[in-house]
């Protein structure tokens, strides 16, 4: 049996990667990942009060899936939150997720997000919360982003992290170059860019959002094909937050029903 230390330490990118692991809290999001992806999930962690809970309810937990009983303090060490809710899952890291290997054109899809060095990791959790439930196929980080898995990053992603294929890696300008190669457009959200309108037609594509406070870099600004802006009253407010701005984007550049 694995000490408590051991899930703890999951907090940090080396032991997530070492372990191949990493934890969903909460009970939404372990529900989420058990009904699309149990296959992931290696064990779950309950406190007393919540097996209690699931056993009563019509949402029994798994017998196919190893569940530990743990005491609500060592839950409280283990998880991120200030105030968890009595439940946690360890789940796999998916494979290729710290690679630059693309998936193949069936797995890929037509839209990709791209996050270029984004360091919020409630950012980077909420931008693949919104490009799952918008059907995005996957997204490609650079190594200077935050990490995908981390505990807040999946938290603000609510175990949506594994519902499109991720890649985070320092070369992440060679992912986009492949698939430029095969055929996807680039499109940055940019500041000084034109209306998104321009760019609606654009499929199959990548969409580009840059770090918080510098932009893109200049290395990703020139491949760009289009650089679209999303209009706002100045005097209200400078800028958005790019979390804010990327969900604008993925709504915009969303495919149209035919008809």
């Amino acid at each position: 049996m694995k000490p408590v230390s051991w899930y703890k330490s999951l907090s940090a990118s080396k032991r997530r990667r070492e372990r191949g692991c990493f934890l969903i809290e909460g009970a939404r999001a372990v529900e989420q990942v058990l009904t699309f992806h149990r296959r992931a999930v290696c064990e779950l962690l309950c406190t007393d009060d919540a097996a209690a809970r699931y056993e009563s309810s019509q949402n029994a937990l798994p017998a196919t899936i190893p569940t530990r009983i743990i005491s609500a303090a060592n839950m409280k060490s283990i998880c991120a939150s200030s105030a968890p809710q009595g439940i946690a899952a360890l789940v796999q890291i998916p494979d290729g997720a710290y690679t630059s290997k693309i998936p193949e054109a069936s797995i890929a899809g037509e839209r990709v997000l791209l996050l270029e060095h984004i360091q919020d990791p409630g950012n980077v959790g909420a931008l693949i919360r919104t490009a799952a439930a918008f059907g995005v196929g996957g997204a490609i980080m650079s190594g200077q982003c935050a990490d995908p898995f981390s505990p807040k990053a999946v938290q603000s992603s609510a175990g949506s992290v594994l519902s499109l294929w991720v890649r985070r890696a320092d070369d992440y300008l060679a992912m986009v170059d492949e698939l430029r190669i095969r055929g996807y457009k680039l499109i940055a959200g940019d500041l000084n860019g034109s209306a998104p309108q321009n760019a609606s037609g654009a499929t199959p594509h990548i969409l580009a959002l840059g770090n918080e406070g510098a932009g893109l870099s200049g290395e990703l600004a020139s491949r760009c094909d289009y650089r679209i802006r999303i209009p706002i009253i100045e005097r209200g407010a400078e800028s958005l937050n790019v979390a804010a701005a990327g969900a604008i984007f993925m709504f915009m550049l969303r495919p149209q029903p035919s008809g």
